[in-house]
């Protein structure tokens, strides 16, 4: 996996933090000057930060588990939809379902439900039900594909957490901390990196800084699982030639 550009970072903006009044003081290893009465983040330790970040993503990904994404914030949420689904991994960017991890039986209920309509909506007795009935119906999918539609294929709960904007994820992080599952995160200058297990200062409101860092993440992805479909097929390989090996000894030993 290539090494994070500083550069395009710089050009992103991703070194900006917030005003100086508005800083939580716990970011201070982060930041690397104050100008204009605004936080500068340390660019350098950026690009350290999010190349340990994509290595530990990689392995998440190679070992077959889910990186769940999440992304409300107006800024974020298409862009990282748009990259986070090439790499088939689930993600959150309307509203955080409360409850999502800490109560996922009930979670998984809803997606089922989801899928159950889905074939009601196949089936020969959809025909029958009335116009009203079916627009009820529809609108509920709608409302339930709206909120839980990027995650249905999440069968158990992710292996970690990727978030843009702790502040506005906050209920995310308490769930994902309280069950001990990981938590990524690009953290801003106003915020408390305490409950973040990789964190990674940058702007978290320039569109460009988020997509650059969601993208290093979602290549990392890639490269997992790239490295676990060869590990796969060399299995796959060994275990023929294996086969071989024995019915060819066997025939041998009759002979």
């Amino acid at each position: 996996m290539p090494k994070t550009n500083f550069q395009e970072l710089l050009e992103a903006g991703a070194h900006f933090g917030h005003l100086k009044r508005k800083w939580n003081p716990k970011m201070e290893p982060y930041i690397f000057m104050e100008k204009n009465g605004i936080h500068i983040i340390d660019l350098q330790k950026t690009v350290v930060k999010i190349d340990e970040a994509a290595a530990a993503i990689k392995q998440i990904a190679k070992s077959g588990r889910k990186v769940l994404f999440v992304a409300t914030k107006k800024q974020a949420k298409e862009l990282v939809a748009e990259q986070v689904k090439e790499v088939g991994m689930p993600y959150v960017t309307e509203r955080w379902p409360g409850g999502m991890l800490t109560n996922f039986p009930t979670i998984r209920k809803a997606v089922k439900k989801m899928i159950s309509i889905d074939k009601m909506m196949k089936d020969t007795s959809w025909d029958n039900l009335s116009k009203r009935e079916k627009l009820q119906i529809t609108r509920q999918r709608a409302k339930l594909d709206k909120v839980l539609g990027s995650i249905s294929d999440l069968t158990r709960l992710p292996a970690a957490l990727f978030v843009v904007d702790v502040l506005k994820e906050k209920i995310a992080v308490r769930e994902a901390n309280k069950l001990g599952i990981p938590v990524f995160a690009i953290v801003d200058t106003n915020s408390n990196p305490n409950d973040i297990d990789f964190v990674i200062p940058a702007n978290d409101d320039a569109s460009q800084s988020i997509r650059i860092i969601v993208g290093e993440m979602c290549d990392a992805v890639k490269a997992g699982l790239n490295e676990r479909k060869i590990e796969k097929d060399k299995e796959e390989v060994t275990a023929e030639a294996s086969k071989k090996k024995e019915a060819k000894a066997e025939k041998t030993s009759k002979e």
